[in-house]
């Protein structure tokens, strides 16, 4: 009896110790789960708040591509490869902000008449152009011609109209193709003589209305201008010129070029008296006047007639160019004065390149480059005749290298050698040019 009892505590003992056991592990278990539970709890929250802030994300890169989206095909688009242009999507309006800076040096070998050697600003210009309502606009300011009228160059308004172009303003007639041709892209530093550097002095840009149209291998422009430009005075002249181009081959590396051109200019009440000089000497060397000067405005016969024909030839690197022109000046005794004026020039690509054609006006470009520079061989000879006055005549060689570094800039070194047959002056000029256009 003894003996069960003893029994009986014991295991009543070991029960006890046993759910004592169990009812502490039961303790941790709870307290373990609830810890998990509320880990468990956090991540789902923190998951909440992720999930919550990729769809924010998500509604700020749709609203940002939609943004962008508008900025592309409908809002504005802004492009500053060499220059600034803004336009809207649909190019109905347009801006462009441009301009070109022409560093000239001149050093001669002076034979009769005097020479100076010096540096000059040949051109310095800033060009707004643009296009609103579907007219375009250009205004164009060169601060190294002088200041306020006297540097204005391009200045009109032009709409497309016909097939054609309208233009109403301040430009260049459709006369000579070495004049029409961008001094951006001329062959040598200056203009032959069939120009207005030569035949139609002092008269590049005349303030009037034109009407040019092309097709693939034509051109035809015609012009009707006042006989002032902006710097001069109010005139009743009046003039017209007309030009027309035909390539008959281009094949896109082979081009051939003809053309015409005619002008006609009847000075009036308050227009100057027009001449043509010959700068055979090269800019700001010796020049001579060949006589030709029409009589002061209101007298007879005072008007100024000139035909012109053009012919050019491109096939690869080779590149061949030239202009004849004949001008009748009229005399205050109504007779008049013939004026004579040929070139002839080409170049030669050495590395490549190639100058384009530009058939919508009838010209010639700067070879396009394709990483490397360019280097470009020249040579012209160019030829004034007065043919009514003994030895009045003179004549141009020049020599030339080109050298393209950029799209936006070029390097030109120039040899003239001249001869004047009325004073026996045979000056030579070296000339340097640093050129940034854009």
């Amino acid at each position: 009896m003894r003996f069960t009892r003893l029994a009986v505590a014991i295991a009543l003992v070991a029960a006890g110790s046993t759910s004592f056991n169990v009812a502490a592990q039961s303790a941790s278990n709870d307290q373990a789960l609830a810890e998990l539970k509320a880990k468990i709890a956090a991540l789902q929250e923190q998951i909440q708040n992720l999930e919550e802030r990729s769809d924010a994300q998500s509604d700020v890169n749709v609203t940002t591509a939609d943004q962008l989206d508008a900025l592309t095909n409908g809002g504005i688009k802004v492009e500053t490869k060499g220059g600034l242009k803004v336009s809207t999507a649909d190019k109905a309006f347009e801006f462009s902000l441009g301009g070109r800076v022409h560093f000239d040096a001149y050093s001669f070998n002076s034979d009769v008449a005097a020479t100076t050697d010096t540096t000059e600003f040949r051109r310095a210009r800033l060009t707004l152009a643009g296009k609103a309502y579907g007219w375009e606009y250009k205004m164009e300011q060169d601060f190294a011609a002088g200041s306020n009228l006297d540097g204005i160059r391009d200045m009109y308004l032009a709409r497309n109209l016909w097939g054609g172009k309208l233009t109403i303003g301040h430009f260049k007639p459709y006369r000579s193709m070495e004049e029409l041709t961008s001094s951006n892209e001329i062959l040598m530093m200056e203009r032959p003589s069939t120009s207005a550097t030569g035949i139609y002095n002092g008269r590049q840009f005349q303030q009037g209305i034109g009407y040019l149209r092309a097709g693939e291998n034509y051109t035809l422009g015609v012009s009707a201008f006042n006989m002032r430009s902006a710097p001069t005075a109010r005139s009743e002249g009046l003039g017209y010129a007309v030009r027309g181009t035909w390539a008959p081959l281009d094949s896109g590396t082979t081009t051939l070029h003809l053309g015409g051109s005619y002008s006609f200019e009847n000075l009036n009440k308050g227009a100057a008296s027009v001449s043509a000089v010959s700068h055979y000497g090269g800019r700001r060397g010796p020049s001579q006047t060949m006589l030709s000067t029409t009589a002061a405005a209101g007298t007879n016969n005072s008007h100024v007639a000139t035909a012109g024909l053009e012919a050019a030839f491109r096939s690869g690197p080779v590149f061949l160019q030239s202009e004849y022109a004949r001008a009748s000046y009229g005399q205050a005794n109504g007779s008049t004065q013939d004026v004579n004026a040929y070139y002839v020039q080409g170049s030669l690509m050495l590395n490549g390149g190639l100058k384009p054609y530009k058939a919508a006006t009838g010209v010639f470009g700067s070879p396009k480059l394709d990483g490397n520079g360019l280097w470009e061989l020249t040579a012209r000879f160019d030829m004034m005749k007065n043919n009514d006055v003994m030895d009045m005549k003179t004549r141009s060689m020049l020599l030339g290298v080109n050298y393209y570094i950029n799209p936006n800039m070029r390097v030109m070194l120039n040899y003239t050698q001249g001869k004047n047959d009325k004073t026996g002056d045979e000056p030579a000029q070296i000339a340097l040019r640093t050129q940034f256009a854009f």
